[in-house]
């Protein structure tokens, strides 16, 4: 957990006074038990008035004192807590986000949550419990045990015999609940990971009436969160009354031993009420300690899980800046020039007879070209896109764009020359200006409307109330699937790409506004290059060069005629899409 020394660096002055007054605040404390003994011992057996105003005066003081201190203390731990909690957070989102899609996609994106949020909370009790009662309870506590021995060493022989067992059952407590603490962070990771799936494909879950399997699973992962919790619980609850036990047993034993002394003129009765306030202490700073433990247990389980996070190296490395001059020497001709050369990728690595679900391809796509990707489902298509998005890296061979290495590329600039349209058009909270605008945040509002109506969508966007001001639901719930994917397609253009990616982006609109949106990118820019994948013939039939694909490899690549003319593959695609359309021309 050595990700933590930044935070204690940061924020250590501010610990360390909030200490201070915590232990200003503990020696109140324990001062007002001797001061009693004075009071019974002195003052009450001499009937001193006059002593016993003084020293209630004096006890009055140093309990302002005290509370002053806590009032403190208490304003500090928050500060410190809080500011630490949001720093944390801030830094753990700051490293999900530079993560490679392999990094996501090894933890998984439940869990990544779960760390995000539950995990560091808990680091963040226990960093303000420290500073509220953790620390006050062992300077309490050995205050009280020092106070008692000055008070009375034949009495201390008590706490001294009970103190090694107390020890021991605070040890065995912490470990035995660590491992168990740890499974419930674990077991919380599936349950916000099957509750994640469900909201997010509950549409796929009432078309298919699959609710009962649902609440299946989720109660099966509920069941299972909840027996773990109820386990470390138990174990937890086991020890708090083994040591209440043991201090009772210690106090039951001081009554009875400080009675007889009393009895026998040894004792006074102001020390026999001191003593057992000081016992008190001691039983209510070791019942912290033993709950702090407890919380530290939870605190460690769950800083080791977020520590995993920080300590994991991202595996795709971008250059931090562009070579300006070698970004500056690229010809005209080269921009939006694309190339696959013989890249090979695997989603499996480090796995024995793993065939790769890329093999071996090869294209060029030239400045301008718009270009079609068909193949059966699970054919590669979409892998070419995570290729070149740099979502993962090919493990063999290369993507060259505009003459170099996509790998040379900042992942800034990158991001800049290429803008798709994934299958899934995801639309965020926020008016439609602001979605489409999120392409380029600088973008005017004629671009906008530029891109609206390249993309179909200006019409519909000005029908609705409000137009482009209009409010979008999360995930955009109150727009039909075409709606989503033409204001997705507007985001993407506003970006000005060289290289603009449609994958399956048409899918949920109808053929005649797919064919005008394709006869608008077509005109849009002579200098566009344009990827459009999609299962439908009619939105790649115009390409300049249509690549057919299948389990991973490139069956064909050409026109439509000549595709229809020499790819099996092709015609079958053909005929079976024209079949269903009642096209009778082929």
């Amino acid at each position: 957990m050595d990700y933590l020394k930044i935070y204690w660096k940061r924020y250590r002055l501010k610990f360390m006074i909030a200490i201070a007054f915590l232990t200003g605040e503990a020696l109140a404390d324990l001062m007002q038990p001797a001061m009693m003994s004075r009071i019974v011992d002195q003052g009450v057996a001499r009937s001193d008035v006059s002593f016993i105003i003084h020293y209630g005066m004096l006890m009055l003081l140093i309990t302002l004192v005290g509370a002053i201190c806590a009032c403190v203390r208490n304003v500090l731990s928050v500060d410190v807590s809080q500011n630490f909690a949001m720093d944390l957070r801030q830094d753990l989102y700051m490293k999900i986000q530079g993560f490679s899609q392999n990094n996501i996609d090894r933890f998984g994106s439940a869990t990544l949550i779960t760390r995000l949020t539950n995990d560091v909370t808990r680091v963040q009790t226990f960093a303000n419990g420290l500073m509220r009662v953790m620390m006050k309870a062992p300077i309490v506590g050995i205050g009280s045990l020092l106070m008692a021995i000055r008070l009375n060493p034949r009495l201390s022989v008590t706490l001294i015999a009970i103190a090694p067992i107390i020890a021991l059952l605070i040890y065995l407590n912490m470990k035995i609940s660590y491992p168990y603490y740890r499974k419930v962070q674990s077991a919380l990771d599936r349950v916000n990971m099957s509750m994640q799936e469900y909201l997010s494909g509950i549409r796929v879950v009432k078309v298919f009436s699959r609710f009962s399997y649902e609440e299946e699973r989720f109660r099966k992962n509920n069941r299972n969160l909840g027996n773990l919790s109820t386990s470390a619980a138990k174990v937890g609850s086991l020890f708090g009354p083994l040591v209440n036990l043991s201090i009772n047993s210690g106090i039951i034993a001081i009554i009875w031993f400080g009675g007889i002394g009393v009895n026998n003129g040894t004792m006074q009765v102001g020390s026999i009420i001191a003593f057992i306030s000081y016992m008190m202490q001691i039983l209510f700073a070791v019942m912290v300690v033993n709950g702090a433990f407890n919380m530290f247990v939870r605190a460690r389980a769950s800083a080791e899980r977020i520590g995993e996070v920080i300590r994991e190296e991202n595996d795709m490395f971008f250059p931090d800046s562009d070579d300006e001059e070698q970004s500056r020497s690229v010809v005209k001709a080269q921009k939006g020039r694309l190339t696959f050369r013989h890249v090979s990728f695997s989603y499996v690595k480090n796995a024995e007879h793993t065939e790769p679900f890329i093999k071996d391809i090869s294209f060029d796509v030239n400045p301008g070209e718009t270009v079609g990707i068909i193949g059966p489902i699970a054919s590669g298509k979409t892998t070419l896109v995570n290729l070149l998005l740099r979502f993962y890296d090919p493990d063999k061979g290369e993507i060259i764009l505009d003459g170099r290495n996509i790998k040379t590329f900042s992942e800034d600039h990158l991001r800049r020359k290429l803008a798709v349209v994934p299958q899934k058009s995801l639309l965020f909270s926020g008016s439609v200006r602001e979605n489409i605008r999120w392409g380029d945040e600088k973008a005017s509002d004629e671009a906008i409307l530029k891109a609206a109506v390249t993309a179909e969508a200006d019409g519909f966007i000005r029908s609705t109330p409000h137009g482009f001001d209009a409010m979008i639901g999360q995930g955009g719930v109150n727009f039909s699937g075409g709606q989503k994917q033409r204001i997705a397609i507007a985001r993407a253009l506003i970006r000005r790409p060289e290289v603009l990616i449609l994958d399956d982006a048409t899918s949920a609109v109808d053929a005649r506004t797919d064919g005008r949106i394709r006869k608008k990118l077509k005109n849009l820019d002579d200098r566009l290059t344009c990827i459009i994948i999609s299962q439908r013939i009619s939105s790649i039939i115009d390409a300049d060069k249509i690549i057919v694909m299948d389990n991973g490899k490139i069956e064909a690549i050409g026109t439509h005629d000549h595709l229809f003319k020499t790819s099996s593959l092709y015609r079958e695609i053909c005929r079976t899409q024209f079949e269903e359309e009642g096209d009778e021309n082929g």
